[in-house]
């Protein structure tokens, strides 16, 4: 199955890529948006990072038939500071991130990320990691577990599921994604399991952000992100799911907004911010792109600009 990137033609209009310009592509995948990012700075510089070993191997020829001005990076995306430190970059002049899975680590029955095939249950991105979804499902405290499907999934029978699978796990080890979907349709109501959609999509989702610290790597790298953008720099963030839009909105707006106050008051200080937001609603897929890819239903892009505060001396 060939793998569609998402939101390509909106995240690289966003990106506002110069000719020379120095880019990061946090999440590389199958380098479609890489690809694209080369092909408009032909004299800059693209860092492409990625947990997933096979993505890096399956990617690099794709790019170096374009050009050979890009570093592949085998790092968590949060790196990226110490990443950039050591190519000596001080600043860049784009980030890109296109959250989540990709749809061949998906696809891949044996990765375990899929409740639509039987396999053991992984869900690592990176698959030198210690810690995977056996580990999480097999050791953690109903205590924990209920957290993580609360938290993370923001199931409303969180504490009910992780009740069964400590149950159960009594008797055997819950092995495989299909035997963690029994036991989690074991756990619900029979009105709950007759509505539409799958009952265990928001506890693999749980436990997929649990297993790769999804959600703490994310605030580290847009933290860090902001702060290495050049003037005019620009950072696009794809996310699938309300718990990374809400993260990334909030992140933002902190940036770019002036804090809320009495709108009877004078507002000061707002020519001041150094950041503001490309957009204010999040560009979704348009007709066309959802009924190619089924995955851009739930895709949310937004992005930000540095710009220079007048009278800031940047050496």
């Amino acid at each position: 199955m060939k793998h569609v990137s998402v939101l390509l033609d909106e995240s690289i209009d966003m990106l506002n890529i110069k000719n020379d310009g120095i880019y990061v592509d946090c999440t590389l995948g199958r380098g479609g948006h890489s690809e694209q990012i080369l092909k408009r700075c032909p004299q800059g510089h693209l860092y492409a990072f990625d947990l997933d070993q096979n993505a890096i191997e399956e990617s690099r020829p794709r790019l170096e038939a374009i050009s050979d001005n890009f570093t592949l990076v085998h790092e968590p995306f949060e790196n990226l500071a110490s990443v950039l430190d050591r190519y000596g970059v001080d600043q860049v002049d784009g980030i890109l991130m296109d959250l989540g899975v990709s749809s061949p680590q998906f696809d891949d029955a044996s990765r375990g990320f899929s409740y639509r095939f039987d396999a053991r249950l992984d869900m690592r991105m990176n698959q030198e990691a210690d810690l995977d979804a056996w580990k999480v499902v097999n050791t953690y405290s109903q205590e924990e577990l209920t957290r993580i499907f609360r938290e993370y999934g923001e199931d409303p029978f969180a504490s009910k599921i992780a009740r069964k699978i400590c149950e159960i796990r009594t008797e055997k080890p819950i092995n495989t994604t299909f035997e963690l979907v029994d036991v989690i349709r074991s756990a619900l109501p029979p009105a709950v399991l007759r509505k539409k959609g799958h009952p265990a999509k928001q506890i693999f989702q749980a436990l997929r952000i649990e297993v790769n610290q999804e959600l703490a790597q994310l605030q580290k790298v847009l933290d860090d992100g902001l702060k290495r953008l050049a003037p005019g720099g620009r950072m696009a963030v794809i996310t699938f799911h309300s718990l990374e839009d809400r993260m990334v909105k909030k992140t933002f707006a902190k940036a770019a907004l002036p804090p809320k106050t009495d709108k009877r008051l004078p507002q000061m200080g707002i020519e001041n911010l150094e950041y503001h937001l490309v957009n204010r609603k999040p560009v979704q897929a348009s007709d066309e792109e959802l009924e190619e890819n089924q995955r851009a239903h739930s895709a949310k892009l937004r992005g930000i600009e540095r710009h220079e505060i007048k009278g800031e001396n940047r050496s």
